[in-house]
């Protein structure tokens, strides 16, 4: 069979002010074209686990939500996406059904919702998909009905045992970033977190050689790429941390991850990620300060214990030569008005490198999304393309909607211009200099 796998990217939101916002404000947009540059590393996983004798190909599917013609030449076509993208992909679904064409769909979305997607695929898949992709290959090729497949019914996924990603499939395509798989999960399990619909598995470590495997993969396709480590929290285990570190110092590479703020306790581990070519971490702090933080997480108040020494952790991470993306989720239960000025406020106090903003955002399939279903606060239950991170499509407890809405406006004016982002930047900039010239 010819196969191909369509990966949905790009950045959605709806919010106009927002999107006007973002054609001009670089900390916006920056990230917002790392995201929209990444492949879909799932569907290289199924590429790689897909049993000899097909033709495979990789697509991208356009912002527009339109799907290359190209892949109406395949028998089946495997669509992996996120709630914020899931009617466009249902629409290319149907157009490639229309067709003939064979379709599966999987990834979170369709993971927590597989009777939704099942009436515009002839495969679904819940959960990881490495051992349940050949069994669907198997069902296209011998043209069974459809039907819902579920990873638990299949042994667990060895992350341990993972092949090498098709990178070879992404050709000559100009992505700014490439991603590996350290790990896969995270213990903290936060309420608003979307992976745990699919990353039902505890957290999982794999061998550090074959992480390294993977990156001269990629290498040999891309020997200049940044690489962006596609893992949800990549340094739970701090001894493992400094042996994958000090394998990949070698490598001369540039690469960024996300992790949590204890990272901060280990300079020995600081100072391996600096060496090793770590640019920049993502740190889920999501409040400014203790305020909004309890009951985040669904199995300890992680964050809202460690919250008091946020400033003196960022400021260690960033003295080793590691900058900090610093994540605030906009109208928790515990946030009011107030909340814009603290971010404001504390990203100036802090001189964070990096900040990212979002609006706290329901998922399907996750405990924040069925905690507010039950609290009758959700404005439009299934708009699951006002999932986006820039949409408001709940009502929060402190303010208002409009309220809310206002405050990330004026809150992305004040952190995005050119001025604020130089002002925060400089001291880094500075000690690394410093640091050069000793």
């Amino acid at each position: 069979m010819k196969i191909a796998f369509l990966a949905m990217s790009g950045i959605r939101a709806h919010d106009p002010e927002l999107l006007e916002l973002g054609l001009t404000l670089p900390g916006f947009v920056e990230r917002s074209r790392q995201v929209a540059a990444l492949p879909s590393l799932g569907l290289l996983y199924l590429a790689a686990v897909t049993p000899a004798g097909h033709e495979l190909a990789y697509y991208e599917a356009e912002g527009d939500g339109s799907e290359p013609e190209e892949v109406y030449a395949a028998d089946l076509v495997a669509i992996s996406t996120f709630s914020a993208q899931a009617f466009e992909a249902y629409a290319i679904a149907d157009r490639l059904r229309a067709r003939g064409v064979k379709v599966a769909l999987g990834g979170l979305h369709v993971s927590a919702l597989p009777e939704e997607a099942a009436r515009h695929a002839d495969y679904v898949v819940i959960g990881e998909g490495e051992h349940v992709w050949p069994r669907v290959v198997a069902l296209a090729a011998a043209n069974a009905p459809g039907r819902i497949l579920d990873a638990r019914d299949f042994a667990p996924v060895d992350v341990a045992a993972l092949p090498v990603p098709r990178y070879d499939l992404l050709g000559a395509r100009p992505y700014n970033r490439y991603t590996v798989q350290t790990a896969r999960g995270c213990p903290w399990r936060c309420e608003f977190c979307a992976s745990t619909v699919m990353l039902r598995e505890r957290y999982r470590r794999r061998p550090v050689a074959e992480v390294v495997r993977d990156v001269e993969a990629i290498l040999a396709l891309a020997p200049d790429a940044f690489l962006e480590l596609a893992d949800d929290n990549t340094f739970v285990d701090k001894e493992w941390g400094k042996e994958l570190c000090r394998a990949l110092a070698p490598l001369g590479l540039k690469w960024f991850t996300e992790t949590d703020v204890s990272v901060a306790d280990d300079p020995e581990l600081l100072e391996l990620m600096a060496a090793a070519g770590c640019r920049q971490v993502l740190v889920g702090l999501e409040a400014p300060g203790a305020a909004g933080l309890a009951g985040l997480e669904q199995r300890a108040d992680f964050k809202r214990a460690r919250a008091a020494g946020y400033a003196d952790a960022i400021a260690r991470i960033q003295e080793h030569g590691v900058t900090v993306n610093g994540c605030f989720v906009l109208g928790l239960d515990g946030h009011g008005p107030e909340v814009f000025d603290a971010v404001y406020d504390f990203a100036e106090r802090t001189a964070l490198y990096e900040v990212q903003i979002t609006y706290l955002t329901a998922f399907p399939g996750t405990p924040l999304y069925t905690r507010l279903a039950r609290e009758g606060r959700l404005i439009e239950p299934e708009r699951w393309d006002l999932c986006t991170l820039f949409d408001v499509n709940y009502r929060p407890l402190g303010m208002s909607v409009d309220a809310l809405r206002a405050g990330m406006r004026d809150l992305s004016r004040r952190l995005y211009t050119a001025e604020a982002l130089e002002r925060r930047r400089a001291p880094f900039r500075a000690r690394r200099r410093a640091r050069r010239a000793s």
